[in-house]
């Protein structure tokens, strides 16, 4: 008696989504994990843009991509703290060490320490000129 009823629900289960011509959802990969909080660098909150960038430096040379990456974009948020008439705050910053900064951490996510190394250099040296 009760095989009826459960046959009949196996045989719906089975003639719905692709054999009534339904396709099926492809199963749907968990998204990466990303990392919620990067190292801090050794330095205070209110350290001058060119200090963030040395920090930067010696975490490239030593492999601790995370405190370089979080360095770098210390340096570049301080640089960014700036004056700007209304109406002109989504005009990007025209700062060469804003730019290099910025290529900076695509050579940091790239894996390329030499240039990431390099890069940061010109940013400071971009820093003193200014």
């Amino acid at each position: 008696m009760f095989r009826f009823p459960l046959r009949s629900a196996l045989v719906m289960a089975a003639l719905s989504g692709p054999a009534l011509g339904q396709t099926a959802m492809p199963a749907q990969e968990p998204p990466p994990k990303l990392a919620t909080e990067l190292p801090a660098p050794p330095l205070s909150d209110d350290a001058r843009p060119d200090e963030f960038l040395q920090a930067a430096a010696r975490a490239v040379a030593t492999g601790r991509k995370g405190e370089a990456q979080q360095s770098l974009e210390m340096a570049q948020t301080r640089l960014l703290d700036r004056s700007v008439p209304r109406g002109a705050t989504g005009v990007p910053s025209e700062q060469p060490a804003v730019k290099l900064i910025s290529q900076a951490l695509q050579a940091l996510a790239a894996g390329d320490r030499g240039t990431c190394l390099r890069l940061i250099e010109e940013a400071r040296l971009a820093i003193r000129q200014n």
